[in-house]
C-alpha cells in the first residue's frame, strides 16, 4: 500500500511540475520572461505560488526548466535532421544546420536564444548544452575513426562546432531580420565545418 501512495504522489508531483512548465511555456512566449506574472502562470496551471517555490525555487527556475525542455526538442529535431542523412560527417552537419534553422521558430527565438542568455546567463553553461557537446564529441570520435577528418583534437573540434552552431543560432534570433541573416549565417557555419575535413 505505501509503495502505491508513493507512487501516486510521485506522479501528482511531476504531473505539476508540467503544468507549471507548460504554464512557463505559454507565458514566456507570449509576454517574455521579463512580462510574464508569477500570478497568472501559476493560476493558468491551476496552481499556487507555493507550487512554483517547491518545485523551482522561482521564476527563474522555470525559466531554467522551459529553456531545458526547448533546448532538448531542438537537438531531439537536429538528431532526427542527422538521421535522414547517409554519412556521419552529412549527419553532423545536418545537426548543426536544423539547430540554426530553429532560430526562426517564434518560441524557440524568444524563450531559448533571447531571455535564455538574458537571464539564465551563457548558453555553453547549460545542462543541456552539455549534453549537445558530449553528442557531438561522440560523433566526431566515430566519424575520425572512418578517417574522413583532418588531424583534430576531438575536444576542440566539438566545442568549436557546437559553438559555432550556438552562436549562429543566437545571431540569427537577435538579428533585425532573422530570415535574411539565416542563409549568411548557414553559409558560414558550412564553410567553417568543412574545414574539418581530408581532402
Amino acid at each position: 500500500m505505501a509503495g502505491n501512495t508513493s507512487r501516486s504522489r510521485s506522479s501528482m508531483m511531476e504531473e505539476t511540475r508540467q503544468k507549471l512548465i507548460g504554464a512557463g511555456r505559454r507565458a514566456f512566449a507570449e509576454k517574455g520572461f521579463a512580462e510574464a506574472s508569477m500570478d497568472d502562470l501559476t493560476a493558468a496551471a491551476g496552481l499556487t505560488r507555493g507550487a512554483l517555490y517547491h518545485h523551482f525555487g522561482d521564476k527563474k527556475g522555470l525559466l531554467a526548466a522551459v529553456v531545458a525542455q526547448i533546448d532538448g526538442e531542438m537537438a531531439e529535431r537536429a538528431r532526427q535532421a542527422g538521421e535522414k542523412t547517409t554519412s556521419g560527417w552529412a549527419a553532423m552537419e545536418a545537426q548543426g544546420v536544423a539547430y540554426i534553422e530553429a532560430a526562426l521558430d517564434p518560441e524557440v527565438q524568444r524563450i531559448v536564444l533571447l531571455d535564455g542568455p538574458a537571464f539564465l546567463g551563457d548558453p555553453s553553461q547549460w545542462p543541456s548544452q552539455s549534453a549537445c557537446l558530449e553528442d557531438t564529441r561522440m560523433a566526431l570520435t566515430e566519424i575520425s575513426r572512418a578517417g574522413v577528418l583532418k588531424s583534430v583534437d576531438i575536444e576542440a573540434a566539438a566545442r568549436l562546432l557546437n559553438g559555432a552552431a550556438l552562436n549562429a543560432a543566437l545571431w540569427v534570433a537577435a538579428s533585425d531580420d532573422p530570415r535574411a541573416t539565416l542563409p549568411k549565417a548557414l553559409d558560414a557555419f558550412r564553410l567553417l565545418t568543412s574545414g574539418f575535413l581530408a581532402t
